[in-house]
């Protein structure tokens, strides 16, 4: 029977073949099922480790595949393998939204050791260990931001993870860069999306000659100021730029995807201390997402 919140049948068997097979020390990786369970529910309750439910196994195991299986990119990997699926059966909308949301860090998520690892702490790796851990100071305490790219269905293609006091347009060419999903066959990864959406905290001229000169459909609206300046030059001000305010409708899906992530409370409220931990929080998340997005089977009739 499985729990709320727990891999389906269906989830597990996409996942299953993607796993590793032995540890760094040459191990046999027991119980992924189970542990991987343990995990979301750490991920979706926002309980401490150690208060991992015994049915899950050992709180200890489900912690250091979770931190071992970020180390070596496991998790971004799956997501990444969900996204490959998807597109190769035309079901990725690359009609991409872009935007970010801030969560608040709990007060267990300060102090990262800055000096590297502690006695009997491995898996603090010291070149995670720094001053800046995506963690930035706001009049309502430590917050963390999400910067995110979705599909037309509003799931997860790029996800970047910065104090919460960074400026959205500053980080949009690093998400843009995280854009990457590769071909089934032969061919380079996609990274050039149809169109790109975004609110008034991504207009500049700088992003749209980005976009412009990638070939990308650009569906941002033009801030005040910014059309108070062009007016007020008069003919050297030059044209409105092109806004589709129908298709800018399709915004919404970004938000809708921050508050379907946002259901997992380690998400909404960030407990880690490692930047790198709570962004594969989030990559799990957002596997958890596409898992449960419904495609058509490529063999079946199309009608």
């Amino acid at each position: 029977m499985v729990g709320r919140g727990e891999l389906t049948d269906a989830a597990w068997g996409r996942i299953a073949p993607l796993l590793p097979g032995v540890d760094g020390r040459g191990r046999p990786w027991r119980d992924h099922r189970q542990v991987i369970n343990g995990v979301l529910w750490r991920l979706r309750t926002g309980a401490p480790w150690r208060d991992l439910p015994e049915r899950y196994g050992p709180w200890q195991t489900a912690y250091e595949r979770f931190a071992r299986w970020e180390a070596d990119g496991t998790w971004a990997r799956l997501l990444e393998q969900a996204q490959v699926r998807d597109d190769s059966v035309g079901a990725v909308e690359w009609t991409v939204s872009v935007d970010s949301t801030i969560s608040r860090a709990h007060q267990h998520a300060a102090g990262a050791r800055k000096k590297g690892a502690g006695p009997g702490d491995e898996l603090e790796d010291p070149a995670h260990s720094s001053a800046g851990q995506a963690l930035g100071r706001s009049r309502g305490g430590l917050t963390t931001k999400i910067h995110l790219a979705c599909d037309g269905r509003g799931l997860p293609l790029a996800v970047v993870v910065t104090a919460g006091n960074v400026n959205d347009s500053t980080v949009f060419n690093t998400v843009m860069a995280e854009l990457r999903v590769p071909r089934t066959g032969a061919g380079r990864p996609r990274r050039r999306p149809d169109v790109v959406i975004a609110d008034k905290a991504y207009s500049s001229r700088a992003i749209r000659q980005v976009l412009r000169g990638r070939g990308i459909r650009t569906v941002i609206p033009e801030r005040a100021d910014q059309k108070a300046n062009r007016l007020r030059r008069g003919k050297a001000g030059g044209r409105p730029p092109a806004f589709d305010r129908k298709l800018y409708k399709a915004r919404n899906v970004v938000e809708r995807c921050f508050n379907r992530l946002k259901q997992f409370r380690a998400i909404a409220s960030r407990f880690d201390k490692l930047a790198a931990r709570y962004k594969a929080g989030v990559h799990l998340a957002s596997l958890i997402l596409w898992l449960r997005e419904p495609i058509q089977d490529p063999l079946s009739d199309k009608t």
